[in-house]
């Protein structure tokens, strides 16, 4: 008695093996077999079907079959399809990665802009209000000294209460005058005071003994300062200004114990050598404001027969030779704070490139460098972090005297460093 196959189950030609019970949905004239339904048997029987146009029309029945179907195996021209698929899908993804990185590099390239013009900002306007400060502070000292106050617990409290605080090398100050100095350290002992716990009101002591620590300066002939080579007497009367700036500050009401003893110590040193009074201890604030007090000093000094140091080579002299005069705590933090090569430093990177130290980096030995590019302007030109490419690193310290005057004019690296902080706003 005749019994139904059961449910046919559509295959593609290249699936028939032998033992597989088939249906070619074919008119009968167009394959060679006596029935459309048929057993295949051997591997004739297979390449004879996959030989036939039946792509569509082929079925099989699992209830009569003795084998089960072969993988599926695409054609010549659907290989290519798939081919041409996978490449497209791969060229728009590239594409798709490419405008990724390219926007992620747009953002934070403008990240990093947006925190310079913050920093340079906020040095303007420090610097317009320490200059008149300054400039006053012999002559009204209770009003000077209010307007440090103000200035230094802004200071304090925009640091103390940031999460991130970026130290960044800034353009060029084409003006002159104690600001600057005042403003470089200060900014230096606000990053070591946040690095070493400082509370927000020992910041704000901090600030104001750097604002001033030298402006009692004013008091004595300005010639001396130009030059190094000071008779005995000359050098009794310059280091008087220690004095004068304790005087002053005293006169004006607004500096704390904390504050003053911080000026009248920051030319002393851990190993006694220091001066006025050659102690060997004193306060975490004068310790602080005398370490970065030596620091700019030796990168940027007053007297004009003196060479600045670049700030790599600042660095090291006070490591290898001045290590005593400070304390070790300290000066580590220094050096972790502005890393190997700190901001203002030249250097050569494994590429060949040229650039110039912009910021510091969470390694220290990758920090952000601002690439040489002649054909850009310099406000265009690539600023990369070391640390996220780690197949470029620097090579060496390079030396401003080394290089043609055109690059010069292009990097041009400053003979007085100005550096300033910018925080997260959104802290």
């Amino acid at each position: 008695m005749w019994k139904s196959p059961g449910v046919a189950v559509a295959i593609d030609p290249s699936q028939v093996v032998p033992g597989l019970y088939v249906w070619l949905r074919v008119r009968w004239d167009e394959h060679p077999f006596i029935s459309n339904r048929l057993t295949v048997r051997s591997e004739n029987d297979v390449e004879v079907i996959q030989s036939l146009d039946v792509r569509g029309n082929l079925f099989y029945y699992p209830d009569k079959s003795t084998a089960s179907p072969g993988p599926y195996v695409p054609t010549p021209k659907e290989l290519q399809a798939q081919r041409a698929a996978q490449e497209a899908a791969a060229k728009a993804a590239l594409r798709a990665e490419i405008r990724r990185l390219e926007h992620a590099k747009r953002e934070k390239r403008l990240r990093q802009r947006d925190a310079a013009v913050r920093a340079d900002r906020a040095w303007e306007d420090a610097a317009r209000k320490t200059r008149a400060a300054l400039q006053a502070l012999h002559r009204s000292p209770k009003a000077a000294g209010a307007m440090l106050l103000e200035l230094s617990r802004e200071t304090a409290f925009g640091i103390a209460r940031s999460n991130e605080v970026l130290l960044h090398l800034l353009g060029e100050k084409k003006e002159q005058g104690p600001q600057f100095h005042a403003l470089n350290v200060l900014t230096l002992c606000m990053l070591l005071g946040k690095k070493e716990g400082l509370t927000e009101r020992e910041l704000s002591d901090l600030a104001m003994a750097a604002l001033a620590h030298d402006v009692g300066k004013v008091k004595i002939p300005f010639e001396l300062f130009k030059t190094s080579k000071r008779k005995k007497y000359q050098e009794a009367h310059v280091r008087q200004h220690v004095m004068f700036s304790v005087q002053l500050a005293t006169e004006s009401g607004a500096f704390s114990k904390e504050a003053l003893a911080a000026i009248a110590d920051h030319h002393e040193a851990a190993d006694g050598s220091g001066w006025p009074r050659g102690i060997r201890t004193m306060g975490r604030s004068a310790a602080i404001l005398a370490i970065a007090n030596r620091y700019d000093n030796l990168c940027t000094p007053e007297a004009s027969d003196q060479e600045p140091l670049m700030p790599a080579e600042a660095l090291a002299r006070m490591f290898s030779l001045e290590a005593a005069r400070f304390d070790p705590a300290l000066l580590s933090s220094l050096i972790k704070l502005l890393g190997v090569y700190p901001p203002g430093t030249l250097v050569l990177l494994t590429d060949g490139s040229l650039g110039l130290v912009v910021a510091p980096g969470p390694d220290s030995l990758r920090p952000r460098v601002l690439v040489y590019s002649p054909d850009v302007p310099k406000d265009e030109a690539p600023t990369v972090e070391l640390h996220t490419e780690p197949d470029l690193r620097i090579a060496e310290a390079v030396r401003a005297s080394t290089l043609p005057l055109d690059v010069l004019d292009w990097i041009n690296p400053q003979q007085r460093l100005s550096y300033y902080f910018s925080v997260d706003s959104s802290d």
